[in-house]
């Protein structure tokens, strides 16, 4: 034994005087399973470890979660911010398909609207479930807040043919009920104001631009009238499209981007020129959306990844969330900024702070700027509405 032991341990064995006979078969039977034992114990402690490690990781990103007001230490920059997994909430009741969703313009609240006939109004702050709303008899396609910030209203439609309006005020009562879905309709007054006519297929999806100027639209006819241009920024359009500075703009509706389900992403100028093309899906691409900072664009597929595209960086692909959703992607938004007006030299109010000085430095008295509200919400086949936010 001395053999193959240090010189060291030699000297401290013998100090034990411990002969042969002291290891007789009783005390070698005592201790022949100790050491692996012992090996047990510490893989059992490191397995706890991991466990409590892990715990503490989803404690810390739940307490992050339920105090909105901390001050990020990521992200400061809403213009260069972008969403990652994981989400941070996922929401679920609805009983089929989530069609489309929608922030409400000065709160914390997200509206669904699904297959199963209902829309649901959310906290996405708090991941909670305020109410669900029920009045349609088929499934509800879309929806959106609209009106004068004073009187802010929702409205959808529906495979029934009918136009709803619901007041957030008054816990979404329903108050106007547009049936005959075959013409746009005034809603003050109900009577159709105007037809537009022209696609030769279904007419899948319709926007404002964000002056008011423009209604485009997009069908399966394979042509595109419309697309939402309010929260975008024409420069990295003109970068994509080889100008060196930005051309005087036309209208409120310079640049656009379509996507189809030929898995393409193209961007168009006003002329409908076609300026770059941008490729990586596996499927359908269902819905786009512009950065507020207007740097990127955001994209769902039924591929079940969101993807960001750098229009500064010649339209390529920096960010993808795989397996966003568990099946398709139908929809996808962004939260709309809350206009912010000056009131004095160093202080400015918001719509959602009800009047609060934040603190933030202003242009000057009277003038007006937009809070960018790093928040996005993703709805799918898989009944769960996601909410990505800094």
């Amino acid at each position: 034994m001395a053999q193959i032991l240090s010189n060291r341990q030699a000297e401290e064995l013998a100090e034990l005087q411990l002969g042969e006979d002291v290891l007789d078969t009783a005390t070698t039977k005592k201790y022949k399973t100790l050491l692996e034992k012992k090996w047990t114990s510490v893989v059992r402690l490191q397995k706890k470890i991991m466990e409590l490690e892990s715990r503490n990781a989803a404690l810390q990103s739940e307490l992050d979660s339920v105090t909105p007001a901390a001050p990020p230490k990521r992200n400061k920059d809403p213009g260069s911010w972008l969403p990652k997994a994981p989400p941070r909430c996922t929401l679920e009741s609805h009983r089929n398909t989530i069609n489309c969703v929608a922030f409400h313009p000065m709160f914390s609240s997200v509206a669904s609207s699904s297959d199963d006939y209902t829309i649901k109004i959310w906290d996405w702050e708090l991941g909670e479930l305020e109410r669900t709303i029920k009045g349609h008899t088929r499934a509800v396609l879309d929806m959106d807040f609209g009106s004068p910030r004073s009187n802010i209203l929702l409205v959808s439609c529906s495979s029934d043919l009918i136009i709803k309006l619901w007041d957030p005020s008054e816990d979404y009562k329903n108050i106007w009920t547009l049936p005959g879905h075959d013409h746009s309709v005034n809603v003050n007054t109900g009577f159709c104001l105007h037809t537009l006519q022209g696609h030769t297929g279904w007419v899948r999806d319709v926007s404002p631009s964000y002056d008011g100027h423009f209604l485009l639209s997009t069908g399966d006819d394979m042509t595109a009238r419309l697309w939402d241009m309010s929260m975008t920024k024409p420069e990295y359009f003109a970068l994509l499209a080889g100008m060196k500075r930005l051309p005087p703009l036309e209208s409120s509706a310079e640049f656009m981007a379509t996507g189809s389900r030929d898995k393409i992403i193209r961007l168009r100028n006003s002329r409908g020129t076609c300026i770059r093309t941008l490729v990586g899906y596996d499927n359908w691409v269902r819905a786009l959306v512009f950065h507020p900072g207007g740097k990127y664009l955001l994209s769902v597929s039924d591929d079940k990844t969101l993807r960001c595209w750098g229009l500064s960086q010649d339209g390529k692909c920096v960010r993808v969330i795989q397996d966003a959703h568990e099946r398709f992607i139908t929809c996808l938004r962004w939260a709309p900024g809350i206009p912010q007006i000056a009131t004095g030299e160093n202080s400015v109010v918001t719509g959602e702070s009800n009047g609060t000085p934040n603190g933030k430095p202003a242009a000057g008295p009277g003038t007006s700027d937009v809070q960018v509200r790093c928040v996005i919400a993703t709805g799918g086949v898989d009944f769960k509405l996601r909410i990505f936010a800094n």
